[in-house]
């Protein structure tokens, strides 16, 4: 079974017992590190989530998961998205919207590749945001490496 389609089928599978846990499901990635297999789920929910309610996610989703997903053997790991998340989905855009972030780009514009400022969400397909002096700016997103959460030390 190809990557992209253990994502979406741990997606389709997991959400549902997420969505009883009272947790989202933000992302997931089928990824070869070395000479091992993981598969990693992210989850959060409103205030953020706890050590147990991921161990939780955790054992119930890999229930489901065992014999379905791929013969390959892999690593199962259920974790929280962290303060500095990575803005993948158009609705963390909308939940966003109003927050600090940080735009990376694949390749520089007028000498920089990074980008800070207000997010204000999508248009088109693009990424607007509001730097520092009142400047707007918007990105293709696919031009973009990631958007992340700013959080200021």
């Amino acid at each position: 079974m190809q990557a992209k389609e253990v994502v979406r089928l741990t997606e389709e599978l997991s959400t549902p017992i997420l969505d009883k846990l009272g947790l989202e499901f933000v992302d997931c990635e089928y990824v070869k590190e070395g000479a091992s297999w993981f598969l990693r789920v992210i989850i959060d929910k409103e205030g953020g989530v706890t050590i147990d309610e991921c161990e939780a996610a955790s054992r119930q989703i890999s229930e489901v998961l065992d014999d379905k997903i791929t013969k390959e053997a892999y690593t199962f790991e259920v974790s929280s998205p962290g303060l500095d998340r990575v803005l993948k989905r158009d609705k963390e855009y909308v939940k966003y919207k109003g927050r600090e972030v940080e735009v990376k780009l694949f390749k520089a514009v007028e000498g920089n590749k990074e980008f800070l400022g207000i997010l204000e969400g999508l248009e088109d397909n693009k990424v607007v945001i509001t730097a520092e002096g009142g400047e707007r700016l918007s990105f293709e997103r696919d031009k973009i490496a990631a958007t992340r959460l700013h959080i200021d030390f």
